[in-house]
């Protein structure tokens, strides 16, 4: 018969994306079997990153400190924007080492039927951003989605009013494809090839 606590454990991992109640009772029968070299460093660990963890105040990954080691990096291109859904997004793009700009992520999509307006993104803190430094291009990495392309139909409209160029990741990128899933090579080509939607030069 299971403990209390053990239902509970496989009650949370059962949250997460992918684990179904199955799969979370495989797990937990194994960390309790690997106690010593597997559950108590991970229980360390998760404890850690929970007390230290925290959202990065320029571009919304999340760190320890103030700014991420991204915004922190002088060797970034300061010019390059580029906007996306969630922190996973962000990861995809720099798990290829093909971008050497500078990101934003949103906190999500829009979506009126779910209520999620520009007022509950980080769209203000975008658009601040936009206005107040020299960012000269912006690419829009959301995703090939019904919300993703509201976003970016938002987003652009929003951007046009400012002097910058914005741009939109190219072929590769399958529809209805999230970043995530896509490996680098494939977020690499669309990154390298994005097409130009919008310059006020031209």
């Amino acid at each position: 018969m299971k403990s209390n606590e053990i239902d509970l454990l496989i009650q949370l991992l059962s949250n997460l994306p992918g684990v179904g109640p199955r799969s979370a009772r495989r797990m937990i029968l194994y960390l309790i079997k690997n106690n010593n070299n597997l559950m108590k460093p991970l229980s360390d660990t998760l404890n850690n990153v929970s007390n230290k963890i925290k959202m990065c105040k320029s571009c919304g990954n999340y760190c320890v400190d103030d700014n991420c080691d991204i915004c922190k990096n002088e060797k970034r291109d300061k010019s390059l924007l580029c906007i996306v859904e969630e922190v996973a997004d962000l990861w995809a793009i720099e798990r290829g080492k093909i971008f050497n700009g500078l990101y934003f992520v949103l906190g999500g999509t829009l979506n009126a039927i779910k209520g999620i307006t520009p007022e509950k993104l980080n769209m203000k803190k975008l658009f601040d951003r936009l206005e107040n430094n020299e960012i000269k291009e912006v690419i829009l990495a959301t995703s090939i989605t019904t919300a993703g392309q509201t976003t970016a139909h938002y987003l652009l409209n929003n951007i046009k009013k400012l002097d910058i160029k914005v741009s939109r990741l190219a072929r590769g990128v399958p529809a209805g494809g999230e970043l995530d899933y896509l490996d680098e090579a494939t977020l690499g080509q669309a990154l390298n090839e994005r097409t130009l939607v919008f310059d006020r030069m031209n």
